[in-house]
């Protein structure tokens, strides 16, 4: 290992979490579009999580987290909070060990996403739709219930989970120049960075951000963790802010933050949909669309006609579509 060793979860961590959430999850495809490539000027290989049970990458670190607790803690059953896909996540791994799993979500989650939890058995609480009242509210349940708490991303039980896509990608593609990653509270890019420079140690990794929640990049830019309240981003599974442990390995590991705009967001995610002919959700979209426009390469450091290879994980496909 490499520059990733002294980090937690290190790599013993991560291969630990590989194995013990396997059997239970979808090793996802990797597809190529040589359209998208033609237009981003790369090889671009998408590591589709969108295909992952539970419909994104959250079942990973779920499922690790879940299944690491003790026969003791189980038994309490399980709390989080979600705008989503954490959410069903959660719900869906908890029905696997036979716990109950409680879920705050914001008042204005997606209904799809909703349903999608109480699909799986979970028992949703409403918030406010702030961050504040999202842990308010899941402490206040935590309390009553005494349940454990999941947190959507500051844990090293998530982030290993989450590290373990990007190691599949990494062993499935060879030679990756560039791993593309969405960014919300960390947990995704966390283990992106581990799970690809654990993997090899000169692969760059940068993280996508909608400009309308851009915490991450003003937290890495000023070198002091920025908290985000509130957002209106399209991009739903995108409004949580970092937190100390995920910023503290992000200031480690990752290459960039990189922000995208609504159009853009929007735009490639109809783009995608209708070249690859695969559902995604905006959250997704934004991983890809730094590379869509003028100057993208440069953006990473490559230069023009250079046709580097890039990973891009494609987080999840929970989309509410209304025709």
């Amino acid at each position: 290992m490499t520059k990733t060793g002294g980090l937690q979860p290190d790599w013993k961590a991560i291969l630990e979490s590989h194995d013990r959430i396997r059997a239970r999850i979808h090793r996802t495809p990797v597809l190529t579009s040589r359209s998208l490539n033609a237009l981003a000027g790369a090889q671009l290989f998408f590591k589709c999580e969108n295909l992952q049970k539970t419909g994104s990458f959250k079942i990973r670190g779920a499922t690790n987290a879940i299944f690491s607790l003790a026969d003791e803690e189980a038994r309490r059953g399980v709390v989080t909070h979600s705008s989503g896909n954490h959410a069903a996540a959660v719900a869906c791994a908890a029905g696997w060990r036979g716990i109950p799993a409680s879920i705050v979500m914001p008042a204005n989650a997606p209904k799809v996403k909703c349903r999608a939890v109480e699909s799986y058995g979970g028992r949703i609480t409403f918030c406010e739709p702030n961050v504040t009242s999202r842990a308010e509210t899941a402490a206040r349940v935590q309390a009553e219930t005494g349940a454990v708490m999941v947190h959507p991303y500051d844990d090293d039980r998530i982030i290993a989970g989450q590290s373990t896509a990007a190691k599949e990608l990494m062993e499935d593609v060879a030679d990756l120049q560039a791993v593309l990653s969405p960014v919300s509270g960390g947990g995704l890019l966390s283990g992106t960075c581990l799970g690809s420079k654990g993997t090899r140690t000169d692969v760059r990794v940068y993280g996508c951000e909608p400009e309308r929640a851009d915490d991450a990049y003003r937290s890495l830019k000023s070198g002091k963790l920025q908290v985000l309240e509130t957002s209106d981003t399209i991009a739903d599974g995108l409004r949580a802010s970092l937190a100390p442990r995920t910023f503290a390995l992000l200031r480690q590991l990752v290459d960039g933050i990189l922000l995208v705009s609504e159009a853009e967001i929007v735009s490639t995610m109809r783009l995608v949909w209708e070249r690859m002919k695969i559902v995604i959700e905006p959250s997704s979209a934004v991983a890809l669309a730094p590379l869509l426009r003028q100057n993208g390469l440069a953006e990473l450091g490559f230069d023009a006609g250079s046709n580097p290879r890039i990973g891009i994980i494609l987080s999840g496909g929970n989309v509410e579509l209304n025709w």
